[in-house]
């Protein structure tokens, strides 16, 4: 879905079939409040903002979407004199600013960049959701070796500090790859890894 909020009808109206014409999804809103009554923070989407609007701006509204926790995508639509305020906007962390006059293909293609990346961010969230899972279904003594393993303990140095045989440490490591869903070492690494960044 693409979101578009601009307080110019024309605007809205020629930005609507310009992703019409391309089967985009989109849903177009007159003020930055209505689009927030309406957001759906679990859909997969982009927004498409003027920076300039009356009552709540661009600037405005990505603010509110931060407080909100809110990782959607944004680009901001910007007149020539709005090119510093769209500045601060990509420090906020807006995605990109097209300036006005732009190119319908240009906006295109930064719209479907803004898709991929929500896509990739909600893959990202899926994977790790998946891991805690998994490793919340390990048990203390396997969750504790998966740290000394991923950390690159040897086998013989755990059993060592855990005061278990080298045998019983074999177990729980087998167990953990399995539970975890792990084909080789480094994927269990990287699976660890991407909870810890």
């Amino acid at each position: 879905m693409v979101y578009v909020v601009d307080d110019d009808e024309a605007v809205r109206d020629s930005l609507e079939l310009l992703l019409e014409s391309v089967d985009l999804p989109c849903q177009t809103f007159a003020s930055a409040s209505d689009f927030l009554e309406k957001h759906d923070p679990d859909q997969h989407s982009c927004l498409v903002a003027d920076i300039r609007m009356p009552g709540m701006s661009g600037l405005d509204l990505q603010e509110e979407l931060n407080d909100r926790s809110s990782t959607i995508p944004i680009l901001f639509i910007t007149g020539h004199g709005d090119v510093p305020m769209a500045v601060d906007a990509m420090k906020s962390g807006a995605l990109d600013f097209i300036q006005k006059p732009f190119r319908d293909q240009e906006l295109l293609d930064r719209i479907h960049q803004a898709l991929e990346r929500d896509e990739g961010r909600r893959e990202d969230n899926r994977e790790l959701s998946e891991t805690r899972n998994r490793i919340g279904r390990l048990t203390a003594r396997e969750t504790e070796v998966m740290h000394r393993v991923v950390q690159g303990q040897a086998n013989k140095v755990i059993a060592l500090d855990l005061g278990v045989s080298q045998r019983t440490v074999e177990i729980h490591r087998a167990r953990v790859m399995q539970k975890m869903g792990a084909r080789s070492l480094a994927e269990l690494v990287r699976m660890v890894g991407k909870l810890i960044d």
